[in-house]
């Protein structure tokens, strides 16, 4: 008997547990959830305002739209707790962007072997 109402117990408690993780879990979505929202409306006023070059207004969309998908990506996508993972692909990614950007300038210079052709 006394097996019978620990394991009554313990499945008690890990329910418990797991209720409260799942309400955490909600109230973060709900959160990210109205700050996207938020992001949503604040784009839209902001391409109701004309700063004094069209570059102030395409750097300020790609800043909130940025942040929006940090946003996604992070948290509903879980992105945000896989830091070893996203660090070493981000790593990658820049190590891969500069070489073909520094093979792309070096291709576009007077004594390159493209251009001697």
């Amino acid at each position: 008997m006394s097996d019978t109402n620990l394991t009554s117990v313990t499945s008690a408690s890990v329910d418990e547990h797991s209720m409260e993780e799942v309400r955490k879990h909600v109230r973060t979505y709900l959160i990210v959830g109205v700050a996207l929202m938020c992001g949503t409306v604040l784009t839209v006023w902001a391409s109701l305002i004309h700063f004094d070059s069209r570059a102030m207004n395409i750097a300020l969309a790609l800043l909130i739209a940025s942040t929006k998908g940090f946003l996604v990506a992070g948290f509903f996508m879980h992105l945000i707790s896989e830091k070893k993972m996203i660090y070493s692909v981000l790593a990658f990614t820049v190590f891969f962007f500069a070489a073909l950007m520094i093979l792309t300038l070096w291709s576009m210079g007077h004594d390159s072997i493209i251009q001697i052709r």
